[in-house]
């Protein structure tokens, strides 16, 4: 097995990351937050700040007023936002003012003695309560707090003659993406170029919204983001907070760096957060009939672009992996006083899967089926694909009974379900749970990415792409592939990325996207310097470029013994090198099947993962181990979504869950072993036959584990628990289900969805792409 070429630089201590870099005359920025989550700037007095030992400068909305910071992905363009806070704050966190000072500790105390005066106004934290009428306004002139929408022309119910209609309304809470490392910047003016710094996961995408905020040339900004600790969506591009502190540095003319804490990282990242009305018809055979969905997300603040997830890629996964002939859909983008929403691992997919299979379970119960065969009743056929789903995306290629077949083998579910039943016979507190998810999710997105491969004369080569990798192990699977293609040791290659002065262009990494991207780039690459080096040998060799191959250590002519190596070759033209940019014909769509195996203790509601299966199909494997270690990361990230992560407010817009104290995440300690592997069903859409795999573990984790939790409990009666299955939530729904109180699952969805309008549907993430 190949080991990962990054790993001796992180593990001694090599590593680069953007708070490493120090230097004299570097200045340090911190940030003056809003303690309120809404709130009117009465006065903002900066003197004794600004009179204090080693402080350089104090910036506040006024400072920066002159231009709007350009964000990430646009939901609504006529909701801006300015690096500093300036008329009024619209959530917890909202920057106020930045001091620069010559140090650190020196900018912190300044901090303490910016003196802001401010009006509360009432705050508004859920987003269901935002669509009411009356409810406080983020930004009065726009009449609502709706910042996106979209509906289907017909809203009846798909499903005449239905023999079982279930309904659900059920809860996506918004989650910390709490990555090791968090926002980091160091801004240095220049004359020529202004260089930065920066942890991100699109380098040439940050790199243009400077460029759009600075009213600079993209050739004048040069971004670079060398190691970065984990990213999981948090920093798609760059934020409002970046741009002040290029602002800073430009008025300056000084070199100014900044770090978030911890406590800010918690209150600058968060995603998810939606509220989901999902209803299904049925006939008597289990056989789905149609859909309904009207979706709330939550955009936070500003229009955070993760809340129109809800119009976007929640939108288009609705269907899952299942045959249904009708789908209507109506979803709102809620603005709301918390943290602007952002991006986090699958970004709105997980948020599909999670909805369409608790329905599907909730369905299986209704009509008195298990919950494999009301899925394979309605499992799209192998023989349907390429497949066009009622919401518009184009499935590649796919067995969706495979990875179930083999989940359930693994799991060896009947052995399962006779303890189940076992444990419930003995009249034991601790019982058993057996959960499952089938899920199909969008990666790649279309779209082009550059690969460029270069021999040196001494033999060595360097791989170059326009992915950025922020810990998924580019640097080793693109060597893998050049290595494959050349025969160059893997020891001998070195790679170049998120560095937009020496990569040419790049679409930096999200949605799953840089093997079946960036490594077909490189491999044409590679392809290509092959052909001009076979030129070269044959040259040398005195025989037909046709009949040259690669051999060990170089090329050689096929059945003869002759060879020259590759640094003979690249030495005789002074270095081969090519420049492939690669295009693909669309989106890939990986898919997967997950048990999952809980223990419920009825006395306290603690919820204990006994086991997780995950069989994920990404296509065509390069490399073992790393699929091993996404599938590894994101089902311990789906299984704590479902059992503990969940990111609270109280009624005045305060963060309840703002530390690790609070906000539950796991440990090594909470982690149990991962049964993963993985099917192959390769796809045509790219010539590695790859698809994605960084978010498909947690796509198919989360709803398999819920499942897990309500089937433990589901002889009492408990037919739905929302996220997260916390022990309270488990507890009072035992309590309920004894009493015979348990609550509906279902009401109305708010009355807003009745006054927008159809085919509003706003901006999101996905669109544009060819799915």
């Amino acid at each position: 097995m190949v080991r990962r070429v990054e790993d001796p630089d992180l593990l001694v201590g090599r590593s680069t990351f953007v708070d490493n870099q120090q230097e004299d005359g570097l200045l340090h920025a911190v940030f003056v937050r809003s303690p309120f989550a809404h709130a009117r700037i009465t006065a903002v007095d900066t003197s004794e700040a600004t009179a204090a030992p080693g402080v350089v400068a104090v910036l506040t909305g006024a400072d920066v007023a002159d231009r709007a910071f350009p964000p990430f992905a646009v939901v609504d363009e006529r909701i801006e936002r300015y690096p500093l806070a300036r008329d009024k704050v619209r959530y917890v966190g909202d920057p106020v003012a930045l001091v620069v000072a010559g140090s650190r500790a020196a900018a912190v105390d300044a901090a303490e003695l910016v003196d802001v005066d401010y009006h509360p106004l009432p705050a508004v934290t859920d987003m269901e309560a935002a669509l009411e009428p009356g409810a406080p306004l983020q930004f009065e002139e726009r009449g609502s707090n709706i910042a996106g929408s979209r509906k289907d022309d017909d809203q009846a119910e798909p499903w005449t003659g239905a023999a079982h209609v279930v309904r659900v309304r059920m809860e996506n809470q918004r989650v910390a993406t709490a990555p090791m490392e968090g926002h980091t910047i160091v801004v240095r003016p220049g004359e020529d170029v202004l260089t930065v710094h920066v942890a991100t996961q699109q380098p040439h995408g940050a790199r243009d919204q400077i460029a759009r905020f600075t009213g600079l040339p993209p050739e004048r900004v040069r971004v670079v983001a060398p190691h970065v600790g984990g990213a999981f969506g948090g920093k798609a591009g760059v934020t409002a907070e970046h741009g002040a502190v290029v602002a800073a540095a430009r008025m300056l003319g000084r070199p100014v760096k900044w770090t978030e804490t911890r406590s800010e990282t918690m209150l600058s990242m968060h995603s998810r957060g939606q509220v989901q009305y999902a209803e299904m018809g049925l006939d008597a055979a289990g056989h789905i009939l149609g859909l309904r969905l009207r979706l709330v997300g939550d955009s936070g603040a500003y229009a955070g672009f993760g809340g129109s997830f809800v119009l976007g890629g929640t939108y288009l996964m609705s269907q899952g992996v299942y045959e249904i002939p009708e789908i209507r859909y109506a979803a709102i983008a809620a603005l709301t006083n918390t943290t602007p929403m952002g991006a986090f691992r699958g970004a709105g997919r997980p948020e599909a899967a999670a909805l369409v299979e608790r329905l599907m379970d909730v369905a299986a119960d209704e009509v008195g089926l298990e919950p494999e065969e009301i899925r394979r009743r309605n499992l799209v056929p192998t023989d349907a694909f390429p497949y066009r789903t009622r919401t518009g995306a184009r499935y590649d290629v796919g067995d969706f009974d495979l990875p179930l077949r083999e989940a359930l083998r693994i799991a060896d579910v009947d052995a399962l379900r006779a303890e189940q039943r076992r444990r419930r016979d003995a009249g034991e507190t601790r019982l058993l749970g057996i959960g499952l998810s089938t899920y199909v999710e969008i990666t790649g997105f279309g779209g082009t990415e550059l690969g460029a491969v270069e021999v040196h004369e001494d033999g060595s080569a360097t791989v170059t792409a326009g992915t950025s990798s922020h810990g998924q192990g580019h640097a080793t699977a693109f060597a893998m592939i050049v290595s494959d293609r050349l025969g160059i040791p893997m020891d001998r290659i070195s790679f170049v990325q998120s560095d937009t002065a020496r990569v040419r262009t790049g679409g930096g990494t999200g949605g799953s996207r840089s093997l079946q991207l960036g490594g077909s780039a490189v491999g044409g690459a590679a392809d290509e310097v092959l052909e001009r080096a076979r030129e070269v040998a044959a040259e040398l060799l005195e025989a037909a470029a046709a009949d040259v191959e690669v051999v060990d250590g170089g090329l050689g002519v096929r059945g003869t013994g002759a060879s020259v190596t590759w640094a003979e070759v690249a030495g005789r033209v002074g270095g081969l090198s090519s420049t492939h940019d690669f295009t693909s014909r669309g989106a890939t769509f990986p898919f997967g099947a997950h048990v999952s195996v809980v223990e419920v203790d009825t006395e306290t509601g603690q919820v204990t993962p006994l086991r997780h299966v995950a069989v994920d199909d990404c296509g065509t494997v390069l490399s073992p181990l790393l699929v091993e270690g996404q599938q590894h990361g994101g089902a311990l990230q789906g299984i704590s979504q479902a059992l503990w992560e969940h990111m609270q407010y109280d009624d005045d817009g305060t963060p309840l869950t703002s530390s690790f104290v609070d906000y539950a995440i796991p440990t090594a300690a909470d982690a149990i072993r991962l049964e993963v592997s993985t099917t192959e069903t390769p796809t045509p859409l790219n010539p590695l036959g790859a698809k994605g795999i960084g978010e498909s573990a947690t796509v198919g984790a989360t709803p398999a584990v819920q499942n897990a939790v309500v089937d433990a409990l589901s002889h009492l009666g408990v037919r739905h628990l929302d996220l997260p299955c916390t022990p309270e939530r488990v507890w009072r729904a035992v309590q309920q289900a004894r009493s015979g109180t348990l609550p509906d699952l279902w009401r109305e969805p708010p009355a807003a969805f009745d006054a927008i309008a159809p085919d509003s549907a706003g901006s999101s993430v996905t669109e544009g792409a060819e799915v």
